[in-house]
């Protein structure tokens, strides 16, 4: 059912800058309903942090840390340099992100308040570009990830990856609002599998008009996230419920859904079983809920063995 071990992930996405703003209080404290259609807002924020992002960066350093290579396929701007030292310094492969110097790399930003909700402004950059790259230029492949990038890119990487033979996971994420429902339709008839958090999937609903029933027809599984209240894979079988893993603190949401990508990603790449996956997966989002930042967790094996028996009763495979 899955793609051999020993093989290469292919992580098409954004790489980009996150800056990264904490609220010290609560957005609905201060948006009122009834003027929702008159918004003028603004929240003093007295932490900021500029943070190495970008869904294909976070998921290849995650994924690096579970042990297996991922190949981020991003474009970047004439400032990546400083990402380039930092993603050498972790030893993830840059073969495949292409340089335009006319652009910045994408640029995030991102207010986070005290109930986990964040507000997020995007400039696109060098993004836009990142149909400039080809899935046919990566060798050794065994499964692919199309995640939010720029609108050309993802669709471009989905048909790609389908021509080849690609096995891949179509994970929409931020760049959702970008497709109608049938946009939506051909990425799931193309994909392997398709992963959203609860609210993405209420916005697939309605621009498709679909139900679990449908998208499961149509690929192996459909996997939702559901924040502290965990997740759910979906598939023609039936449904795996998968319970969040324990946390010692929360701190910081942001990435907490790469990091859960690269969970799936490693399970599909070592063969596991959904259940296995979805655990390791869950675990790989509390580890970094921990931690401020996108990339700056880390574990050894034993270490994530011990907390994934400590959650699950399971072994890392």
């Amino acid at each position: 059912m899955q793609p051999a071990p020993g093989k290469n992930a292919l992580i098409c996405g954004s790489v980009a800058w996150d800056t990264i703003m904490v609220f010290n209080d609560r957005f609905t404290n201060h948006i009122l309903p009834d003027k929702i259609h008159r918004l003028n807002v603004s929240f003093l924020v007295p932490q900021l942090r500029r943070e190495f992002g970008g869904c294909a960066g976070n998921i290849a350093y995650n994924l690096k840390l579970l042990g297996d290579t991922g190949y981020p396929m991003a474009t970047v701007g004439r400032d990546f340099g400083p990402y380039r030292d930092w993603m050498a310094q972790n030893a993830i492969p840059v073969d495949h992100i292409k340089v335009l110097e006319s652009e910045h790399t994408a640029q995030g930003f991102v207010t986070t308040d005290l109930d986990d909700n964040q507000i997020w402004a995007f400039h696109p950059g060098a993004m836009q570009q990142s149909h400039a790259n080809r899935v046919s230029d990566a060798k050794d492949v065994a499964i692919g990830i199309v995640a939010p990038d720029g609108r050309d890119g993802m669709i471009q990487h989905a048909e790609q990856f389908a021509a080849a033979g690609i096995p891949f996971i179509f994970d929409p994420g931020q760049g959702l609002p970008m497709f109608g429902g049938e946009d939506i339709a051909r990425f799931v008839d193309q994909a392997t599998w398709v992963t959203v958090n609860d609210y993405e999937w209420e916005m697939i609903q309605q621009k498709t008009g679909w139900t679990v029933k449908d998208v499961t027809q149509r690929v192996k599984a459909l996997i939702v996230t559901r924040g502290a209240q965990g997740s759910v894979i979906h598939t023609r079988e039936g449904d795996i419920e998968i319970a969040s893993a324990k946390t010692t603190a929360v701190v910081d949401p942001t990435g907490c859904g790469d990091a859960y990508r690269a969970g799936l990603l490693h399970g599909l790449l070592r063969g596991l079983d959904w259940r296995a996956t979805g655990e390791i997966a869950s675990l790989m989002g509390a580890i970094k809920i921990e931690s401020l930042g996108t990339q700056n967790h880390r574990f050894t094996a034993a270490e994530f063995e011990t907390r994934l028996r400590q959650s699950f009763g399971a072994r890392l495979h």
